[in-house]
C-alpha cells in the first residue's frame, strides 16, 4: 500500500512540472510523433495500481437538523461555501469486463466565518465567529471502466460506501468557543456514500496519453463529478453534532 501511495504522490508532483515543461525536456524519449519505443495499444500500458483525486465541491453542514431552530444559517447565512479535499484509492481487484475495486482514503477541509451574534439578539459584534469542518472517510470503490474499455465510450459510472469521520472546532475572535462550560470542538462519525461519473480525458488527445503514460506512469486521466453524501450525525444520535452534507462535487482524477 505505501508503494502505491508513494508512485501516486510522485506522479502527482511530476504532473505539473510534465505540463510546464519547455519543449526541450521532452526530446528524452517524447517527439512530435509521440514517445519513443511506445507501442500504441492497451498490451503496452504500465501497470495500473491506484487513482488519485483533488475535489472541489459545496459544503453545508446540516448542524441545524440535529438542533433546535437554525443557530448555524442564523449565524452564517445560507450563502455556498466549498469544501476542498483529495482521495488515493488502491485499485487491489480488477473484474474483467466490469472495472476495479479498491479501498479509498479522502480528506477534506472547509471553514465558515461571520460576524458574531450577540446572544440576546440584538446585533453582531466586532469579533468574527468561525467554524473549521475537516471530514476524512474510508470507503470501498467500484469503478465500472467496462464501457472505456470494452466498448471505447469515454465514460466511466462508479460508486462509494464506507464510514467516515470529521474533527471540527470554533473560534470566537482570537478564543476558542465556549458555552455554558463545554468548549467548541469535537469530532462527528458516520456513513459516507457517494455516487458519480468520469469523463476520460484522454480522448481529447491520444499522444500526450501515450505519453503522460510512458513517462509518468499515467494510465488514465478524467474530469468527474460526484454526488457526496459525508452522513456524519453519529448514526442519528442526539448527542453527535451533525456537520455532514450533500451536495455535488467537481475534480481531477489520474489512475497510475
Amino acid at each position: 500500500m505505501s508503494r502505491a501511495l508513494g508512485k501516486v504522490l510522485g506522479a502527482a508532483a511530476s504532473l505539473l512540472a510534465f505540463v510546464l515543461a519547455s519543449s526541450p525536456a521532452f526530446a528524452q524519449g517524447v517527439d512530435d510523433l509521440g514517445s519513443y519505443g511506445v507501442k500504441r495499444g492497451r498490451q503496452s500500458e504500465s501497470k495500473q495500481e491506484a487513482a488519485f483525486e483533488l475535489r472541489v465541491g459545496r459544503y453545508v453542514p446540516d448542524v441545524d437538523d440535529s438542533v433546535d431552530g437554525s443557530p448555524f444559517r442564523d449565524t452564517f447565512g445560507s450563502s455556498n461555501r466549498y469544501l476542498f479535499g483529495a482521495e488515493v484509492d488502491w485499485q487491489l481487484v480488477r473484474i474483467p469486463h466490469f472495472g476495479t475495486l479498491a479501498p479509498g482514503i479522502g480528506w477534506g477541509y472547509t471553514r465558515f466565518s461571520a460576524d458574531a451574534v450577540f446572544a440576546d439578539g440584538s446585533g453582531t459584534s466586532a469579533s468574527d465567529t468561525r467554524i473549521s469542518i475537516m471530514p476524512m472517510y474510508l470507503v470501498a470503490v467500484g469503478r465500472a471502466d467496462v464501457l472505456m474499455r470494452d466498448f471505447r465510450i469515454p465514460f466511466v459510472p462508479y460508486a462509494k460506501l464506507g464510514l467516515g469521520y470529521a474533527m471540527w472546532w470554533s473560534t470566537d475572535g482570537q478564543r476558542s468557543a465556549e458555552y455554558e462550560g463545554q468548549k467548541g470542538r469535537g469530532s462527528s462519525y458516520g456513513l459516507t456514500y457517494a455516487l458519480g461519473g468520469m469523463f476520460l480525458l484522454d480522448v481529447l488527445d491520444p499522444d500526450d496519453a501515450v505519453s503522460a503514460d510512458g513517462l509518468l506512469g499515467i494510465n488514465n486521466s478524467y474530469i468527474f463529478a460526484e454526488w457526496f453524501r459525508p452522513q456524519l450525525d453519529g448514526f442519528g444520535s442526539n448527542k453527535v453534532l451533525n456537520v455532514g452534507s450533500s451536495s455535488w462535487v467537481i475534480g481531477l482524477a489520474l489512475e497510475m
